[in-house]
């Protein structure tokens, strides 16, 4: 074991890191020579002090846009190249970061069956295209750090007995007691193959083309340690440890948020603040809301976690004109520590998750949900369960599609009632991730569900790129409006601190159909009440309900309007939000 020192430094954190990940596994580990072998890849002193603790690398400014490399297309022309064309032209100075979806090879999944991660898909281009877009907005990747893709040369290696593979890939028996197994599939967990030592089962937490890697192996541990290397030497500043609650796997548990998991989190966080300051790790944990929760550590684990129970939430209040579940959450969640944050979404990639909602709505209001989504052209995706029954685990929806009606059936508000989701999610705390899909009102895409035979493929709709801008050009087109409305959201939140996403926030109680809350900045110069009608009627909100500060000029920033009394009556339109506030701008004049 290494020796403390009176001159102790980043060396020993690092091997406290490695001891509390590997004392508990049968392999033997030496630590001091994994600890310096892992700083030797991140090129790190072996002495470097300690970054400055709870400092906030973000502000209001800063929402980050996400997409797949190749969803907007345009003849002869790469799609890294057709994206960073749409960010400056279209998004600069709206959107401060961009999160591109796996731009690696891949076999299966839209990516996350990675073929290799130190490449780019040449069909999308090149790490010159990435380090184009990585110089000019803050550039979040996948770290696929779970599982890789069955045709990848670590798993044909693995096949083989070959280096690098061999012991890469997590085994276990088919007679272990694996009932406990929490996942967010249906398929066999385990997939048989023959090695050089015999019949092996390999663990498929997702699908057979994605299997899952043995953090137990050094090895494995080392690999991922050199691609955080990679892709922080090409610009990467956030990384998205997808799926990383399923990392580490010990037969007779859940095998869901272990603690060498968390320990695995720890470890990262500590290379990466050192290495690159002001570089973030943001959990990608699909699961409930305490759980999620937890990979903040205390300030030491995740710079942020996505708030995953916020779209069913938020969804769920939209389409039955009651917040009360919406708001006993909201004051059920704790500040953010300064250092870490909460990554607030309303659409994604994949589906509107239904586990975040557990314990959240009754089993009867996600059934009447699942209803609700189909009827708007929705499918679900299920999960098995212990007693090998299944259940809903993922709604697949496109969000504007999602938000066409209500429980009693589509109506004519839709546009409006998508505005308001996100003018809700822009104004809460935390720091806004925003789906290119969200930010031009795109549709179902039954054709490409068809065409890939997957549920997900429903919000992964490719836009040719000169239609698209034909599209937002057009005064009369519903993703004009749409993409107009949700970028002056975005430039009226970048000026005001009271949405830092850090600044206090206080839920109010309006009643179950006007949904509101408070923030102040840091400063306590400035309030926001940000009040929303969630119903499908106009109501009346009285400013005295929500204790306005003095008599002085209050005003609401979306639509301009004055407030001179706590005595006056507001009425808001039906999906109507309003921001009201004591100051404005840089000077908060």
């Amino acid at each position: 074991m290494l020796q403390q020192s009176a001159e102790s430094g980043l060396i020993d954190k690092v091997l406290h890191h490695v001891e509390a990940i590997y004392r508990d596994t049968p392999t033997v580990v030496d630590y001091d020579t994994l600890a310096r072998e892992l700083l030797a890849l991140m090129r790190l002193d072996e002495l470097a002090p300690a970054p400055p603790q709870h400092v906030n690398h973000w502000s209001q400014r800063d929402a980050i846009m996400i997409t797949y490399g190749d969803t907007l297309l345009r003849e002869g022309e790469l799609p890294l190249v057709t994206l960073k064309q749409f960010l400056d032209n279209y998004a600069d100075g709206l959107v401060t970061g961009v999160h591109i979806l796996p731009f690696y090879p891949w076999s299966s999944d839209d990516g996350f069956a990675v073929l290799d991660y130190s490449s780019v898909n040449e069909f999308l281009g090149s790490w010159a295209d990435i380090a184009a877009i990585a110089g000019e907005y803050d550039l979040m990747a996948d770290l696929v750090i779970n599982h890789c893709s069955g045709r990848s040369l670590w798993f044909e290696n693995f096949l083989q007995g070959r280096s690098p593979g061999k012991g890469y890939f997590y085994t276990a028996s088919p007679d272990a007691d694996l009932s406990a197994v929490v996942r967010p599939r249906t398929s066999e967990l385990l997939r048989e193959v023959q090695t050089p030592e015999g019949t092996r089962h390999v663990w498929c937490t997702f699908s057979h083309d994605q299997v899952d890697l043995d953090f137990r192996n050094p090895e494995v541990l080392k690999q991922m340690v050199s691609i955080v290397r990679q892709y922080l030497d090409n610009g990467v500043r956030i990384f998205r440890l997808d799926a990383v609650a399923f990392l580490w796997k010990i037969p007779g548990t859940s095998c869901l948020n272990l603690e060498e998991t968390h320990e695995v989190v720890r470890l990262f966080r500590t290379l990466v603040e050192h290495a690159v300051p002001g570089a973030m790790l943001i959990t990608e944990t699909n699961i409930p809301n305490r759980e999620n929760l937890s990979y903040f550590g205390n300030a030491n684990e995740a710079h942020c976690v996505y708030n995953f129970s916020l779209p069913p939430l938020l969804v769920n209040a939209l389409v039955t004109g009651d917040c009360r579940h919406l708001k006993t959450w909201m004051m059920s969640m704790p500040p953010a520590q300064n250092g870490t944050a909460y990554f607030n979404f309303v659409a994604s990639h994949d589906g509107i998750g239904l586990r975040p909602a557990e314990g959240l709505l009754s089993d009867e209001e996600l059934e009447e949900l699942v209803t609700t989504m189909r009827r708007f052209g929705g499918h679900v995706s299920y999960r098995a369960l212990e007693d090998g029954q299944s259940k809903p685990y993922e709604i697949n929806i496109a969000l504007f599609d999602a938000l066409q009606g209500t429980t009693s059936g589509p109506d004519s508000r839709g546009v409006d009632r998508f505005v308001c989701a996100h003018a809700i999610m822009l104004a809460l705390e935390g720091i806004p991730g925003i789906y290119i899909h969200s930010l031009l009102g795109t549709r179902n895409d039954y054709e490409r569900v068809e065409h890939s035979g997957h549920y997900r493929a429903i919000n992964r709709h490719q836009w040719q790129y000169d239609a698209l801008i034909e599209e937002l050009e057009r005064a009369d087109s519903c993703h004009a409006q749409v993409f107009a409305r949700i970028k002056a959201l975005l430039a009226l939140r970048q000026s005001q601190p009271a949405f830092h996403p850090n600044a206090t926030q206080f839920t109010l109680h309006l009643g179950d159909a006007l949904f509101g809350f408070w923030r102040q900045s840091m400063d306590r110069r400035q309030s926001i009440f940000c009040i929303s009608n969630i119903s499908r009627e106009p109501l009346p909100l009285a400013l005295s309900a929500i204790n306005l500060i003095g008599d002085g000029d209050w005003v609401d920033l979306i639509s301009g309007a004055h407030f001179h009394s706590r005595e006056e009556m507001v009425e808001l339109a039906p999906y109507q939000t309003v921001w009201i506030t004591n100051a404005t701008g840089p000077g908060l004049s």
